[in-house]
């Protein structure tokens, strides 16, 4: 019992655990399908959008489906339903018509910005960095510029791109070059220092790192001082501004009286000398004006003399300032130093503007000009502001209502299009009756009115003469039906003529109108009985042979009939012979006197001199001044003779020859009057002209304009050709500071020392005579100097004698000459007087030579036509035209130099500096074609064609000639035009049947089966009726005639019929509904009791079978047609129209007339043929400025501009749109400077001192070979000369390094579109160590610049020592390169540092060496990075080298390793597979557990795997 209550215990847990078992499964199966629904809807693009109307209210859908988070689609049950998005909405239906109310607008590209900003990749930059530019594109609707849906755009044009690529070039570091060597000590004993510098030879760009300390500094010690090293010094400080001393100083009381004064003195003294003689007062005169001359004291000048002073201070080594008897070691420097007060420029103000060069209003004459201008009032002085501009000019209008300029106009002329045709019917009209002025008339109509109008079609009206005039007349319009007499079946008979009354137009008229005439009588016919012989009908009378009778011709008509059965052979009337079966009349018997008139083309509309008004106007009123006539020849004209006199032509019908016209007013050519001569130039041989304008081109027969509107003649020579030079006279006494200043001073004297010294200058011409001094200004050389130091020496300031005579020279050419001065005095014992820089002694010069040779130099210059036109001040073109091809001059550079090969002004050579040659521009050749060829038939006889003609190419076009039309291979061009031929222009003409040729020849009746023939032939239709025979395909083969028929040959006594009569009963337009008949009636009975077969025929209607609908056809437009001599202008086109069938056949236009269709076209248009329009171009620009203001190479260019491009055939621009000359050659002069001195303090210590530098003067031709001679100083006197360049003793900075050469932005060696640069840059120089903290900061600047170099850097060196040197040989700090072998490929490395001249690496890479020791390359530092759990982006294990001083992005988590699967989606979720494989774990648990009995160890067991699958869930 106790083991049944076991195992019943064992049993009732083993089904609790399998319970708790299914329980938990159940769970887990609902938890994954909770996460099953994970999936999420995902949708398609929208469809196109439908609708039934245009714009809004249209509809599109899409499909939409549910995406697994695997990527896979599943059912959409296991979607969210509440997430699904819309899968229809309304849109906006696009039509074609919205591409003009749409468009893409573009916005400007932003900035380039990098890809690593927006991808979160980082790196070192190697050659340039990738970029990315953004732009707003939008939908826009173009009538308001509101957004619209990018559909509406995208249905015409793809979306235009957002973005694009661009390259962000690396960051460029501030690039130096090396040190320079160490200077000397600043002292020469105690602690001193020492100074390198270097200098800024690539700016930093791009975020780069910036420039480093361009000095350095160390400390120095040459040996100890002798004694005790100075503790205090003399430090000066700089000179203030220039002032004028105070006029309330108590001192200036003594000062000199004014000059006022002393006139006032002089002029007393003058009346107490009494009178002098006239001599004497003349001498007196011009010595004061002499005086007044080198005075510069009136307003203009207003030179003031005023003093500078400075302070001298004691200061400790330290710094600190201390009192001045701390330092009584020394000689006080001066404090006061005269100065001329700088004073500005002054002008007036600016004058009213002039008045307009151009007096007409006419935009298409170019601008005028006017000019303003304003006084000189004081010229600047001490360093004053210069002056500005005095002149200017600006662009104008005349104000007002101007006179237009005229321009020549060709006007279109009318169009005579000699291609399209008169149409006429085809009919033969006859003459009409013979009127009362005894003539018969017939008329024809235009059925197409030709391009220009009915006066180019042919007469319409011919008459005859006749002698029984006649205004109506009977007109047969058929017979009736022969009736047999005395009501018999048979025999003969009468047919009564049906007619009408017709006027002499052809017009049907009341009968009562022509009861005067002649009523046509019955004619007699005959009605065969049943065995007589039975006869067809006469055809209708055939067109008369002759269209008048003459004695050798007269006219004929015929007519035929033909045996339709023979009579029996008793008792009937037999057949007639072949001859009674046509008959021929007399036709046209009207002699052979046809007249008509005959009209020549509308003349101009001219004057109508019968008339007293006057036909002129002096104004540009185009209005219509009178009513003037046009004429034109009529002729009377006989057929086949030629011109008759006017009256053998009837009156009545005679075109009028004058009628009345519209007559533009007449307009004389008015001039202006010539303007006043041109102020000849200054310098001589020139010429003056003068000009007059046409304001008003001649027209309609008014004055012409006179030839000449440009006159010019000789200057007249001056004795001495006007110039300007300035004159400088002598210099003024050396003015000191006033001794009321200076007197405190400790050392000063009273009338010694250093001031300043003024001159007059004047502004004189050639001759001498005195100038204003603005002339002088615009064309002197540069102004002399005013004022200059000087010096009142002391008692202790050097003495020197004056200049001695240059030394002569042993020949000309060959050596140097000197002169000499010497000390005088105690000055030979001075040091200071000493110093040859501050006083030399001797000064040397090359002697003279004028020995010079010439060559030539350069290329030879463009082609350059000579001016073929001269232009007045209003800018209109008054003679001739541009050339723009012949004979020119071209030009070659002419160089001089001296005896030493050193270049000289080619004035020394006797040449004006140029070598000049004849030179030919070849003219351009146009295309040349043929005329043009007739124009072929018409591409259709019946309808709507086309005809062509062509032209053929003759000669092709040069040297830049108008280009030829697009030609075929054949080198043709061609001209289509519609054409519509008249259906009824050639028909099909058949002559009568032939006899029956029956079969069966054996029987005697001569009946039965049979055949007819008849010729069936095309024939041209004229006025007069069929003429010629043609070819049978431009005759419709539809309608062509029977030539051959089949059938059976009535015997004696049968019925005889006669030919069916054409189908009636069609109804126009077929309605595809009813039939048609035919009939036909019996020639002759048949004998009593027998029937004649059935005489009537139906068919149905079928339409397009045997009933049609009719419709016009319109055409195409032709090409637009000008008259013969025109090219272009306004002509017209046409276009034709036709009757078109509904199975497409065009007929005859009687069928669409019949049904009586509108005709709703304008047949005819005005149009216009552009005219070719030839490249205007603007004026030949002012040559500019030499490129180069010395040397050889020298240019001036020229430039033109497109003002109006070519259009159609006109001739092309040329290429040549810029010429060039070379420019005369002189000689480049320079400045080589000495090395400046150290900065020299006086006799002091420290403070504001001076640098010096010694000069000599070079020539060289500019070439940049760096050749040069040396030269006298004078040739370089125009130059800026710094001999002395102030500084501070203390810390000062150096002058301006030279510009860099000219560099790009360059990757690769190719240059990126950034502008390239050049740098300079200026150092800091110090003198004690104490003052280094207060040295100012070291600047560089930049300037854009042309044609810039890409330079490259390497690494040099030997195994211990390196240094990189860019690619023009410069070593330079702040660039490296890859180091290369050949053994390790090229890695890029940060910048190579440099310790003790060593290379070693950066933090962050390890050095590589060689087996010898040398560095090899330098290598990153490898660090393994182990993403973590927290690491969601990583799937795949990785590790990288990173750099340690990048920053790096701290990753959270802790550390672990990486898994090649990865739990997590790319959302921080839990993937899919991960519970799949908790299930699986968890279902396997179960069955590893189900088998064993839940035992102590079981459970244990069932516990570890919990556990485990719980840290497995707790882990993922």
């Amino acid at each position: 019992n106790l083991v049944n209550i076991c195992g019943a215990s064992t049993n009732r847990r083993w089904r609790s655990a399998r319970s708790l078992t299914f329980t938990i499964s159940i769970i887990m199966l609902l938890f994954l399908w909770d996460f099953a629904l994970t999936g999420v809807f995902s949708p398609g693009p929208w469809g196109r959008c439908m609708g039934s109307e245009c714009g809004p209210g249209g509809s599109q859908s899409r499909a939409v489906w549910c995406a697994h988070v695997e990527g896979w689609t599943t059912l959409h049950t296991n979607c969210l339903q509440s997430t699904r998005p819309a899968n229809q909405q309304s849109c906006f239906r696009v039509c074609d018509w919205h591409r003009d109310l749409y468009d893409w607008r573009l916005g400007t590209w932003n900035q380039c910005v990098p890809i690593s900003l927006r991808t979160g990749r980082t790196g070192i930059c190697l050659q340039g960095e990738e970029g990315i530019q953004t732009r707003e594109v939008n939908c826009v609707l173009k009538a308001d510029s509101s957004a619209a849906d990018h559909a509406i755009c995208e249905y015409f044009e793809p979306k235009p791109r957002q973005e694009q690529a661009c390259l962000i070039p690396c960051p460029q570091d501030c690039v130096v070059t090396e040190f320079t060597p160490w200077t000397t000590c600043s002292k020469t004993c105690g602690l001193g220092l020492q100074n390198r510098v270097r200098s800024v030879v690539a700016p930093p760009l791009f975020g780069g790192l910036p420039c480093p300390n361009l000095t350095e500094f160390q400390t120095c010690a040459p040996r100890a001082c002798e004694g005790r090293e100075m503790v205090f010094s003399l430090k000066v400080g700089g000179w203030s501004e220039c002032k004028l001393p105070s006029l309330t100083s108590p001192q200036t009381s003594s000062a000199a009286p004014s000059r006022t004064a002393r006139q006032a003195r002089r002029r007393k003294g003058k009346e107490r000398k009494g009178n002098r003689d006239p001599e004497m007062r003349e001498l007196i005169k011009s010595k004061r004006n002499r005086n007044r001359l080198n005075r510069l004291e009136d307003d203009f000048w207003n030179m003031e003399i005023g003093y500078q002073s400075r302070q001298v201070v004691c200061v400790h080594r330290n710094g600190s300032t201390v009192s001045l008897r701390l330092c009584p070691h020394w000689s006080l420097p001066e404090t006061y130093l005269s100065c001329l007060m700088p004073k500005d420029c002054v002008v007036s103000e600016w004058s009213s503007w002039g008045s307009c060069s151009k007096t007409c209003l006419d935009p298409s004459v170019p601008q005028g000009s006017r000019s303003r201008s304003r006084q000189l009032i004081r010229l600047p002085t001490g360093g004053g502001s210069e002056c500005p501009q005095l002149e200017e000019s600006q662009a104008c209008e005349p104000e007002g209502d101007g006179v237009p300029l005229e321009n020549s106009l060709v006007e279109s002329h009318a169009i005579l299009d000699q291609n399209l045709k008169c149409n006429f019917p085809t009919t033969n009209r006859p003459f009409v009756a013979c009127l009362f002025a005894g003539f018969k008339f017939r008329r024809r109509t235009i059925t197409n009115y030709p391009t220009g109008g009915e006066g180019n079609c042919p007469h319409l009206v011919e008459a005859i003469p006749c002698d029984d005039p006649s205004c109506f007349s009977w007109q047969l319009v058929k017979l009736e039906e022969c009736i047999p007499e005395e009501d018999m079946d048979c025999g003969e008979g009468t047919q009564t003529p049906q007619v009408r009354c017709v006027n002499s137009e052809g017009t049907e008229v009341e009968k009562e109108m022509c009861v005067d005439e002649v009523y046509p009588s019955s004619v007699r016919c005959v009605v065969p009985c049943p065995k007589d012989c039975a006869l067809s009908l006469w055809t209708e009378w055939s067109t008369c042979s002759q269209t008048c009778s003459s004695k050798t011709a007269e006219g004929k008509q015929m007519r035929t009939r033909a045996i339709l059965a023979y009579n029996a052979g008793e008792g009937g009337s037999s057949c007639p012979n072949t001859s009674a079966l046509q008959e021929v009349r007399n036709c046209n018997e009207h002699p052979c006197i046809v007249y008509h008139w005959q009209t020549g083309p509308w003349g101009q509309c001219v004057e109508d001199t019968t008339t007293s008004t006057l036909n002129t106007s002096s104004s540009t009123d185009k209005s219509t001044c009178t009513m003037g006539v046009q004429t034109r020849k009529v002729i009377c004209v006989k057929v086949n003779v030629g011109q008759v006199p006017p009256k053998k032509c009837p009156e009545a019908p005679r075109p009028e020859s004058v009628r009345p016209c519209l007559l533009p007013c007449k307009r004389d050519c008015i001039v202006t009057p010539f303007s006043e001569w041109t102020e000849c130039p200054i310098s001589c041989g020139n010429k003056q002209f003068r000009y007059r304008v046409i304001i008003q081109m001649p027209a309609n027969g008014g004055q012409e304009c006179p030839d000449v509107l440009y006159e010019e003649k000789d200057c007249a020579t001056p004795s001495v050709c006007p110039g300007y030079r300035w004159k400088t006279h002598k210099w003024r006494k050396c003015q000191l500071v006033p001794w009321s200043i200076r007197r405190d001073s400790k050392g000063a004297q009273e009338n010694c020392g250093a001031g300043v010294q003024t001159r007059a200058i004047s502004c004189r011409q050639l001759d001498g005579t005195v100038a204003d001094v603005v002339q002088c200004l615009k064309f002197a050389s540069s102004m002399p100097v005013m004022s200059q130091p000087c010096q009142l020496p002391c008692r202790d300031d050097c003495q020197l004698t004056n200049w001695s005579k240059f030394s002569p020279c042993t020949s000309d050419c060959v050596g140097v000459r000197t002169r000499r001065r010497a000390l005088v005095g105690k000055s030979k014992k001075k040091d200071k007087c000493k110093n040859s820089q501050m006083y030399p002694l001797s000064e040397t010069q090359y002697c003279p030579c004028d020995k010079y040779n010439a060559q030539p130099v350069g290329n030879w210059s463009d082609c350059i036509l000579p001016e073929g036109r001269v232009e007045n001040a209003a800018g209109m073109k008054v003679q001739g035209d541009v050339k723009e091809c012949g004979q020119g001059y071209r030009y070659q550079a002419m160089v001089c130099y001296d005896q030493d090969n050193r270049l000289v002004e080619t004035s020394r050579c006797n040449s004006h500096g140029y070598i000049e040659e004849a030179c030919i521009v070849p003219c351009p050749s146009d295309c040349k074609l043929s005329e043009w060829s007739n124009w072929s038939r018409c591409s259709k006889s019946c309808g709507s064609g086309v005809k062509v003609r062509s032209k053929w190419l003759r000669e092709k076009p040069y040297n830049g000639g108008r280009p030829c039309p697009k030609l075929d291979h054949l080198n043709q061009v061609y001209e289509v035009v519609p054409c519509v031929s008249d259906c009824s222009q050639y028909i099909w003409i058949a002559e009568p049947w032939s006899v029956w040729k029956v079969s069966n020849v054996d029987l005697k009746e001569n009946c039965g089966e049979g055949v007819q023939t008849r010729r069936v032939r095309c024939m041209l239709n004229t006025v007069d009726g069929p003429s010629d025979a043609v070819e049978d395909y431009l005759c419709d083969p539809e309608e062509m005639p029977q030539g051959t028929r089949e059938n059976r040959l009535p015997c004696p006594e049968d019925c005889v019929l006669s030919d069916w009569i054409c189908f009636i009963g069609l109804l126009k337009p077929c309605s595809g509904r009813g039939d048609r008949e035919r009939t036909a009636f019996a020639l002759r009975l048949p004998k009593e009791g027998e029937d004649c077969p059935v005489s009537m025929q139906t068919e149905p209607c079928f339409l397009n079978r045997n009933c049609f609908h009719y419709s016009y056809n319109i055409t195409d437009w032709s090409t637009c047609q000008l008259s013969a001599s025109a090219v272009c202008g306004i002509g017209l086109k046409t276009r034709m129209l036709d009757c078109v069938r509904s199975d497409g056949k065009s007929v005859d236009l009687k069928y669409c007339e019949e049904l009586r269709l509108e005709k709703k076209w304008q047949m005819n248009a005005s149009c216009t043929v552009e005219c070719p329009v030839n490249c205007l171009l603007s004026d030949w620009s002012a040559w500019s400025d030499c490129s180069q203001t010395c040397g050889l190479e020298g240019k001036m260019w020229r430039r033109r501009t497109v003002v109006e491009a070519s259009q159609g055939d006109g001739r092309p621009c040329p290429s040549q749109m810029e010429q060039w000359k070379p420019c005369p050659v002189r000689p480049c002069y320079r400045w080589q400077y000495g090395p400046w001195s150290e900065c020299r303090v006086e006799e002091v210590v420290c403070g504001v001192g001076l640098r010096f530098r010694n000069l000599s003067c070079f020539v060289s031709d500019g070439s940049g070979d760096g050749k040069s001679s040396i030269v006298e100083e004078e040739l370089c006197a125009g130059l800026d000369s710094a001999l002395v360049l102030i500084c501070s003793g203390d810390c000062y900075l150096m002058e301006w390094s030279d510009w860099s050469p000219c560099q790009s932005v360059c990757v690769k060696g190719q240059r990126l579109d950034f502008t390239p640069v050049q740098v300079r840059s200026r150092a800091v120089i110090a003198q004690e160590p104490e003052n280094i903290a207060q040295c100012p900061d070291q600047e560089w600047q930049t300037r854009p610049c042309s044609n810039g170099e890409c330079y490259e850097y390497q690494w040099m060196g030997n195994p211990q020592l390196i240094w990189c040197q860019r690619s023009d040989g410069i070593n330079v700090t702040g660039k490296c390169l890859c180091f290369r072998t050949e053994r390790i490929i090229a890695f890029m490395c940060l910048c190579c540092p440099l310790q003790e001249g060593v290379c070693i690496c950066e933090d962050g890479y390890t050095e590589v060496l060689t087996a010898e020791g040398m560095l090899e390359q330098c290598t990153p530092i490898p660090v393994l990075e182990i993403p973590t759990a927290g690491d969601k982006k990583a799937d795949v294990k990785t590790s990288r080298a990173i750099n340690p001083t990048l920053p790096t992005t701290v990753q959270p988590g802790r550390a672990g390793r990486t898994w090649y699967l990865q739990p997590f989606g790319p959302d921080g979720k839990l993937k899919t597979w991960v519970y799949g494989v908790a299930a699986g774990v968890f279902v396997l648990l179960v069955f590893i557990v189900q088998p064993f009995p839940f035992t102590s160890s079981s459970l244990v067991l069932f516990s570890h795997s919990l556990h485990a699958f719980v840290w497995f869930c707790f882990f993922f």
